[in-house]
């Protein structure tokens, strides 16, 4: 993986395609700090597929526990809270 400025990335775009191309990741940085990435069209693909990829839910997650559902709770008083 490189990291490149933008001047620089303007100066030698065909190379960083052939670098991303090759499956590198190419990092683009303004003023430092990381502003854009350069992928291959099979990792943009892959990406696009992950992101649309529905999610579990939580509250299914916790009904799907095979367990018993029925816990005890602790009878002991809750404790005092100064909140001054």
């Amino acid at each position: 993986m490189s990291t490149i400025s933008v001047a620089e990335a303007k100066a030698g775009f065909a190379a960083l395609v052939d670098e991303a191309a090759n499956g590198d990741f190419v990092t683009i940085t303004r003023h430092g700090k990381p502003a854009a990435v350069l992928v291959s069209v099979e990792a943009a693909e892959a990406a696009k597929k992950a992101l649309k990829k529905p999610r579990p839910n939580f509250g299914d997650f916790l009904m799907s526990y095979p367990g018993p559902a029925d816990l005890e709770r602790n009878p002991s008083k809750m404790r005092e809270i100064d909140f001054e």
